[in-house]
């Protein structure tokens, strides 16, 4: 199987061990195998095409800390912090590049596929990310633009996997992209925990409230806008400021708006809503062990903020039917 291990003097391979090392949950690249296991796939192929995926979202992650100004990732200092901007972009190349040769270790009749996915869906991730940046410039805040955007920025790294094990599975392009549009679903409900959890939980990062300070567009920015547009000038004037300049106060009440306004109930509600579409989307229905998967996946996505759901029935969101 491929490896980083090069040169002891390698500086490439060294920072891109540096990040890999920090660990994560290593959720893409199990569910490419718990995706070739529920469609009947070659467990070996499953690792090459997991491993694959997971060096294309941790360069992701790595170009995001330079974009997003974050100096910790998982508790320990980011690349760009520890090595400098420049090189931090070379070390995000070099990840990009090095899933093709996980690619490598499948059969040369596999190759073309999933070579296809990889370069398919790591066109849309940045496609979404470009999106989401234009967000507060372009003052594009209704619900149909952050969802296009976070569906390319986050979901397309979720549905690659389960692409992938389609086709090592035997499975026709069109039938793999199905599967992978609705699992990319599911990374529209992560993206959205992932901002609740941003100012209401706690992301390990290195202050509450993150998104906030670096003038993200996030679901709760939306959901509020939406009840309380007068709130418009002077949410986007904090957002915009840089954020050494940023008041921790002005963050905190503003998270207290989101509460008060009911935009925290609303996004809640639209995670709701994506559980059930989980529990009853059609294409998943065909294939049961996926989907049984498909909703464990759901269940993981809402756990770091069941504290903040309470359904009227009592059950948890993440309570299979």
């Amino acid at each position: 199987m491929m490896t980083l291990a090069c040169e002891v003097d390698d500086h490439a391979s060294a920072m891109a061990a540096q990040h890999l090392a920090t660990g994560g949950k290593r959720l893409r690249a199990r569910l490419a195998l718990a995706a070739c296991e529920a469609m009947g796939g070659a467990a070996r192929h499953g690792v090459a095409f997991g491993a694959a995926v997971e060096l294309l979202h941790n360069a992701t992650l790595v170009h995001d800390d330079i974009q997003d100004g974050d100096t910790l990732r998982r508790g320990a200092p980011t690349l760009w912090a520890a090595h400098g901007t420049a090189q931090a972009i070379n070390a995000g190349d070099f990840l990009l590049m090095l899933p093709y040769l996980a690619v490598a270790e499948v059969p040369g009749h596999l190759q073309g596929g999933l070579c296809r996915a990889l370069a398919h869906h790591a066109i849309r991730t940045v496609r979404g990310q470009i999106a989401e940046l234009d967000l507060l410039p372009s003052e594009r805040l209704a619900w149909a633009d952050y969802i296009d955007a976070i569906a390319g920025k986050t979901g397309a790294l979720i549905g690659l996997p389960v692409c992938g094990a389609a086709l090592v599975s035997g499975a026709s392009w069109p039938y793999a992209h199905r599967l992978s549009v609705a699992f990319e679903r599911l990374g529209v409900l992560f993206q959205l925990q992932d901002d609740v959890l941003d100012l209401y939980g706690d992301k390990g990062r290195d202050q509450v409230g993150c998104d906030l300070y670096e003038g993200k567009i996030s679901a709760l920015v939306v959901a509020h806008l939406e009840r309380r547009p007068e709130d418009r000038a002077p949410l986007l004037a904090l957002l915009r400021k840089p954020r050494a300049e940023t008041n921790p106060n002005d963050v905190h009440a503003t998270i207290e708006a989101f509460r008060r306004s009911g935009a925290l109930d609303d996004v809640l509600a639209r995670i709701a809503a994506l559980m059930h579409e989980t529990r009853t989307c059609p294409v998943l229905c065909e294939e049961p062990a996926l989907h049984r998967l498909a909703l464990d996946l759901a269940s993981l996505a809402v756990a770091p903020i069941q504290h903040l759901i309470q359904p009227p029935s009592g059950k948890r969101l993440g309570d299979h039917e």
